[in-house]
């Protein structure tokens, strides 16, 4: 049986301390050929996220993906991030974190993220597990 990585804990963790604390929680993603970002935001390789609940929509983390819906430039987009390919999770305020070291992993053609749902077809959700404390 294959070991279960930490990295998705620890970056669902992080978030949480970030919304709990009033931080910003952001991103620093490498990107690469599975990740799904707005490609005129991309320097050197790399994006920085905003993931806080007031930039997203219908963010979800697991093992594997981070998705969610952003704005950019005023445009919605559909961001998909394989979590393998997350370089930092960090509070904008102060800097504090967690950088994980990069990841150069030969890409599956049969790991492609999955379908984002669509709202008018998706069932109304429950409270999301993630939440902002003030």
């Amino acid at each position: 049986m294959a070991e279960i990585s930490t990295k998705p804990y620890l970056i669902r963790a992080l978030y949480e301390w970030c919304a709990d604390s009033g931080y910003t929680p952001q991103l620093l993603v490498a990107v690469d050929a599975r990740t799904r970002v707005p490609p005129g935001f991309v320097k050197d390789g790399q994006i920085v996220l905003n993931v806080s609940a007031g930039a997203t929509r219908n963010l979800t983390m697991d093992n594997d993906w981070i998705q969610f819906s952003a704005r950019f430039g005023g445009v919605s987009h559909e961001i998909s991030i394989p979590v393998d390919r997350v370089a930092a999770i960090f509070a904008r305020e102060n800097g504090q974190g967690l950088h994980f070291e990069p990841v150069d992993a030969p890409e599956p053609p049969e790991q492609t993220p999955p379908p984002v749902p669509d709202e008018s077809s998706a069932p109304p959700r429950g409270k999301p597990s993630l939440k902002v404390v003030k």
